[in-house]
């Protein structure tokens, strides 16, 4: 499949360098200060900030599990979370949206009064069909 305006070049190891325009005796004489500057004006080369504002603080859903030293399958059933959203987590295909953030934030600090919550409530599946069982008799 060829993309419009993509260039596919295949440089082999030990091969010559490519051939640039790039003026490389002018970019080593630059001082760390225009370096700086010149990657400040570049949109995409800001530098992240250091109150760490606007940055999303992701549990490490993979070393928690292990952490806790359970499994994919029991960390999954025991705190309620589907086991293809825990492995797409821990393989970082996906990143969990806010509220999963808040509630593996609160697994993260407290794991045992979590676990010990959902054991003590019904899962809502039980409920509805021990609800449908007792009206059909």
């Amino acid at each position: 499949m060829k993309k419009i305006g993509t260039i596919r070049v295949v440089h082999e190891p030990g091969d010559p360098p490519l051939k640039t325009d790039t003026d490389w005796a002018r970019v080593e004489a630059l001082t760390d200060e225009q370096i700086h500057t010149a990657a400040l004006a570049d949109p995409d080369a800001q530098p992240l900030p250091r109150d760490g504002r606007g940055l999303t603080k992701l549990v490490n859903v993979k070393k928690l599990r292990e952490k806790l030293g359970m499994t994919q399958e029991t960390f999954a059933e025991l705190y309620r979370i589907p086991l293809g959203t825990l492995r797409d987590w821990e393989q970082r295909r996906k990143n969990p949206d806010a509220p999963a953030r808040a509630y593996l934030q609160v697994i993260a600090s407290n794991p045992e009064t979590v676990a010990a919550l959902l054991k003590a409530s019904t899962p809502a599946r039980s409920l509805w069909t021990t609800s449908l069982e007792s009206s059909s008799r």
